[in-house]
């Protein structure tokens, strides 16, 4: 029965240490966890763009104010 706590407690904090979706441990700098973050946020914002300029009938550029 003493086997199963230590076990138990491992599972837990390794558990807690990874991302929700992957095995991957949550790092800063140039790593697989970071990159898979940062391309779903691009993907967010393409889509973001997209929708802006469905709606508004015109590029993005020009609804930004950035061509005249």
């Amino acid at each position: 029965m003493s086997d199963e706590t230590p076990a138990t407690s491992a599972t837990t904090t390794s558990a807690a240490t990874t991302s929700a979706t992957t095995q991957d441990v949550p790092a800063f700098g140039w790593s697989g966890y970071a990159e898979r973050v940062n391309g779903r946020f691009a993907m967010v914002g393409f889509a973001a763009v997209l929708l802006i300029e469905a709606l508004s009938g015109d590029t993005f550029l020009r609804w930004a104010g950035l061509i005249p």
